[in-house]
């Protein structure tokens, strides 16, 4: 059984599993080079599940054959926005179209702000909920 120890945010690869270290992170470097995926590192202040369009440190990295080059984008990534999200995306474009391989969180905040699940009564006696983010509570750059 899994379980989510502190409530953190799960998004992507190893979302259950402690922090990537940095030799952790140029492994999985490595096996995304090695399938000839082009690394993308994107970063948001905003975890919401359907917030899928995060911004991006930089360019796409296409051809690129050491992972050190990739990590020290990470590492200026994570210096510039330390209390975001960071998370490396890698995407397979041999059928001519950008798919997203692997994508695992990088770096977080040092306080997660969490959801809140708000229920809501509709027509028919039925009942809806939705996710609210409580980082959308301050506006953005104030957050975290």
């Amino acid at each position: 059984m899994m379980t989510n120890q502190g409530n953190r945010i799960t998004q992507g690869q190893f979302s259950f599993l402690p922090d990537l270290t940095d030799a952790q992170i140029t492994k999985q470097l490595e096996y995304a080079l090695q399938n000839g995926w082009a690394v993308g590192i994107e970063y948001t202040d905003d975890p919401h599940p359907r917030n899928t369009y995060w911004e991006m440190h930089g360019n796409p990295m296409f051809d690129l054959k050491d992972p050190a080059g990739i990590l020290t984008e990470i590492n200026a990534c994570r210096k510039t926005f330390p209390n975001h999200y960071v998370r490396v995306t890698a995407f397979d474009s041999t059928r001519g179209v950008e798919s997203p391989r692997m994508s695992y969180l990088v770096n977080r905040p040092a306080r997660e702000a969490g959801f809140n699940v708000v229920r809501e009564e509709r027509g028919g006696r039925s009942v809806g909920y939705t996710i609210h983010s409580y980082a959308t509570d301050k506006p953005e750059g104030e957050r975290n």
